[in-house]
């Protein structure tokens, strides 16, 4: 296998670095702790030790109770979880209330559901992604099953008022979930009325392939996957040990290093925000007040964003056209359509996001970098900037 190309690395927000630190804390378990948490002997006891010390770790962080921790393969099945187990678990409740921003992980599943018969309302967003708290509430009713408003915004960075909604929610004893997957260690998050909330630990410097649903004592759910009852009958497969304990060690590394790390990512991302102000033909996708401070979103009139994205790779530049779940699709952003980007822009979009790791070297080359890139696809483009 040939070395990785070194790159300025821009797409945080798809996954992270491994942090020198969650590799050095998982190694004992791939090779002395290789134990299965579920065995009687020492190994076993090890290995179970270790998980329940990253649970209490984790829930302390994220103001929950360890026993309402739920590990999961990621966030994207942490997701599926709070929706689908809600619904197995309230045949007499049927609506979910979510917003046309939110990850194809919740909206996907919302759709799943809504062919087995549930009632799904979408809410609108403004033009900077922003649901309304008052929308929510209005359309709480007394079916509504839960809702399902994320954080922060994996594609244009949007901070939600969860705080405001959750607390709409509780009063009316209907369960809120929250994806917390980019919020999670860039911004302060208030969970006090949060009935569930997902997180994936590649998004802050852990290893892919672990994420947890935290889960409200007096929430019910039934499990989605199925075999030997696992994670207090939620969640069944053997536990990832190494990933769990690397989970906890990322997310530990992640709070605790929050205020100063996000506040220097907050002034490299301001610095992209005004760099792309400064190059005709374009638009910052996005709420320029109340951000997360890693992710930024611009469109290029005159221009296709995977041109763009290869363009930039050339140049030793990673970063993408938005969600890397959905990258892959020639399809317009549908958060991009939500808050009004017109589609000939939302096709040129590009977002980059920041990780502990981006250096202002770096942004420095990668603003040098991207308005050349831009001129010269616009040269070879037959749309013109203002057509």
């Amino acid at each position: 296998m040939s070395d990785p190309v070194r790159l300025i690395y821009l797409d945080n927000a798809a996954t992270t670095p491994v942090a020198p630190e969650v590799v050095d804390a998982m190694l004992p378990f791939y090779s002395e702790g290789y134990g299965n948490a579920s065995s009687l002997h020492a190994a076993g006891r090890h290995a179970r030790r270790a998980v329940e010390h990253a649970r209490d770790e984790l829930a302390r962080r994220l103001g929950f109770q360890s026993e309402e921790i739920v590990f999961t393969s990621g966030a994207t099945e942490a997701d599926n979880l709070a929706l689908i187990g809600l619904f197995l678990a309230h045949p007499h409740k049927r609506r979910i209330v979510t917003c046309a921003v939110e990850h194809h992980a919740v909206l996907h599943a919302a759709s799943f559901l809504e062919r087995q018969g549930a009632h799904v309302t979408v809410l609108p967003v403004d033009s900077v992604g922003r649901v309304d708290p008052e929308a929510v509430a209005s359309a709480l009713t007394d079916d509504t099953l839960v809702v399902s408003i994320m954080a922060g915004s994996n594609e244009i960075g949007t901070v939600q008022p969860i705080a405001e909604i959750a607390s709409a929610c509780r009063s009316r004893g209907v369960p809120f979930h929250t994806d917390a997957v980019q919020a999670f260690g860039k911004i302060p998050l208030s969970t006090d009325d949060v009935d569930l909330l997902s997180l994936s630990a590649h998004k802050f410097h852990g290893p892919k392939g672990v994420g947890l649903l935290a889960v409200r004592k007096g929430v019910r759910l039934r499990p989605v996957v199925h075999g030997g009852g696992h994670e207090g009958g939620l969640r069944s497969g053997t536990e990832n040990v190494p990933g769990i304990v690397g989970m906890s060690t990322a997310a530990a590394i992640a709070v605790d290093s929050m205020p100063e790390t996000a506040a220097r990512m907050e002034r490299l991302r301001q610095r992209i925000v005004d760099a792309v102000r400064e190059i005709p033909g374009s638009r910052h996708n996005g709420d320029p007040e109340n951000s997360l401070p890693h992710i930024v979103n611009a469109s290029f009139a005159g221009i296709e964003g995977e041109s763009l994205v290869m363009r930039l790779d050339e140049r030793g530049v990673a970063a993408s056209t938005g969600s890397a779940c959905s990258s892959p699709e020639l399809e317009a952003s549908h958060v991009l359509r939500a808050i009004g980007v017109p589609l000939s822009m939302a096709h040129g979009s590009l977002r980059l996001s920041l990780g502990r790791q981006t250096s202002e070297a770096e942004i420095d080359e990668a603003l040098r970098v991207l308005p050349e890139v831009i001129d010269d696809l616009r040269k070879i483009s037959p749309f013109k900037v203002g057509d």
